[in-house]
């Protein structure tokens, strides 16, 4: 019963449900099964649970909640608070995950210190799963997305949360799996304060500084390139997109070379680090431009996700490079109709100043291959056309060969990132084609999330590549009962959980 090794600021305990001491015991609840479900549980509350639901005052659809008063003085917890946890057949760790963040956010709005969740069990997910699932939630339930606010905003300190497991699991199991689940949850935080960043504060050199500063830790080696590293190596497509900005561009460079992995393979993560998208000369409507300080979305991702690879220990080499700069309308930015001259030595006409994502991208994926990368993910808020092609709620997953793209696929959904996959036809190649540079950085509206796919597969090289779209996915424009307005954290852990895993 008593707690093992422990996440900080979070316990787990293997103990009946009445010897809970906290403040709101939360327990998830699924539609169609009564009170008998948890023994004694009713009884404690003098009856309530039964009397709710056979009202329909409750349901246990979905992120429904219920909350009443212990009148049972054995029982330790003062109030107990259901979630509806829909189907129970249907049940999973990224539903746990949701919940959990949806419990976390209900008691941060109300300010309490100790709160508990119960991982349910007889569901279809494995206990320890579910445990590095609902500890993500409650972690991720610990982001404030105010912190610029000086009035009407008292950010609450996150409750100790306890994590309750079925009598009978392995309390080291669980708490194992619940510290994971806390690294990956804290370092998904630490991507969506640096999205949540305005971009007077966050320019490329003070991006660069923050990601050198998150990802010191063990076995992580940093390295910035400036102006003229950038220019010795002929990143033509960078410094060209830079060229419209006072801020000087900055490569970020992570190297994660732990003393017993193998030579290969080694996992190249690419993110797009864009600190503000104005469009350039082809400049974007004002309406909603102020979002465009979240276009780096996928380079925080990448740093983040490095933190938490060292962090855990995986046993694999990992690369990581972000490109950073603004895309302002100067005087000397780049026009339509330019062209301009990869590192790879790929020349490109500008078609579309605001297609600059995938121009910095093309530099980086060639770098990440000349540090050694053997299989490349890259991550970037690259197109609106894939937001209109899956909404908000999904990202576009791309990329070369099937099996490496499956691969990706499949670690995503288990990490709560939800994908799909999009097609690479040859045929969306002729969109791209050019009548005075090796190829155009933009292939017009038709197909535009997988013409911005093929540009950057031009620099792969012919490696196994995957690209996430996260347009529609990096930033919440409606709050959720799980997820409130703003920054997400997408693919944080899925880049994180990809390094565990065996490559295809």
């Amino acid at each position: 019963m008593n707690p093992t090794t422990q996440p900080t600021g979070l316990t787990c305990v293997t103990m009946p449900f009445a010897a809970v001491d906290v403040e709101v015991l939360v327990v998830p609840w699924f539609e169609n099964e009564g009170p008998a479900t948890t023994p004694g549980l009713d009884a404690a509350v003098s009856g309530e649970v039964s009397r709710a639901l056979s009202q329909k005052e409750f349901t246990a659809a979905a992120y429904e909640v219920f909350l009443t008063g212990f009148t049972d003085g054995s029982w330790k917890a003062r109030r107990l608070l259901l979630i509806g946890g829909g189907q129970r057949a249907t049940f999973g760790s990224d539903r746990g995950r949701k919940l959990a963040a949806a419990a976390g956010l209900w008691a941060k709005q109300r300010h309490l210190q100790r709160v508990g969740f119960v991982v349910p069990d007889k569901v279809p997910v494995d206990p320890a799963e579910l445990a590095q699932s609902v500890s993500e939630g409650l972690t991720l339930a610990e982001f404030d997305p105010g912190q610029y606010k000086t009035a009407n905003h008292e950010p609450s300190p996150a409750p100790a949360w306890t994590i309750v497991a079925a009598e009978g699991i392995p309390l080291s199991d669980v708490s194992t799996a619940a510290a994971r689940g806390r690294v990956l949850g804290e370092c998904s935080n630490l991507a969506r304060s640096l999205a949540n960043e305005p971009g007077n504060v966050l320019t490329p050199r003070e991006f660069a500084a923050r990601i050198s500063g998150l990802a010191a830790v063990d076995g992580v080696r940093i390295d910035v390139l400036e102006d003229q590293d950038l220019a010795r190596l002929e990143m033509g497509l960078l410094l060209g997109v830079a060229r419209g900005s006072s801020e000087p561009p900055r490569m970020i460079v992570l190297r994660y070379t732990p003393a017993a992995a193998p030579s290969a393979p080694v996992l190249g993560l690419i993110g797009k680090g864009i600190t503000f998208d104005t469009g350039g000369i082809s400049i974007k409507p004002a309406d909603g431009m102020e979002r465009m300080k979240d276009d780096m979305a996928g380079g925080a991702a990448v740093a983040c996700a490095i933190r938490a690879i060292a962090s855990l220990g995986a046993q694999r080499q990992v690369v990581g490079v972000v490109p950073a700069t603004e895309n302002m309308p100067g005087g000397r930015a780049i026009k339509p109709g330019d062209v301009l001259r990869s590192a790879s030595g790929k020349t490109v006409e500008v078609i579309n100043t605001d297609a600059e994502g995938r121009l910095i991208l093309g530099d980086a994926l060639w770098y990440a291959r000349q540090l050694g990368a053997t299989h490349l993910v890259d991550v970037a808020t690259l197109t609106g056309a894939c937001v209109v092609a899956l909404g908000k709620i999904t990202t576009g997953l791309f990329g070369d060969p099937p099996e490496w793209v499956d691969h990706v696929r499949k670690v995503a959904n288990r990490a709560g990132d939800r994908v799909w996959p999009m097609p690479l036809f040859e045929e969306y190649r002729d969109q791209l084609k050019s009548d005075i540079a090796d190829l155009s950085n933009t292939g017009g509206r038709p197909a535009g999330s997988i013409t911005a796919a093929l540009f950057l597969n031009e620099f792969t090289g012919g490696l196994p590549w995957a690209h996430l779209d996260i347009a529609g996915t990096a930033w919440a424009e409606e709050a959720k009962p799980y997820l409130p307005k703003g920054p997400s954290g997408v693919a944080v852990r899925t880049l994180a959980e990809l390094a565990f895993t065996d490559f295809p």
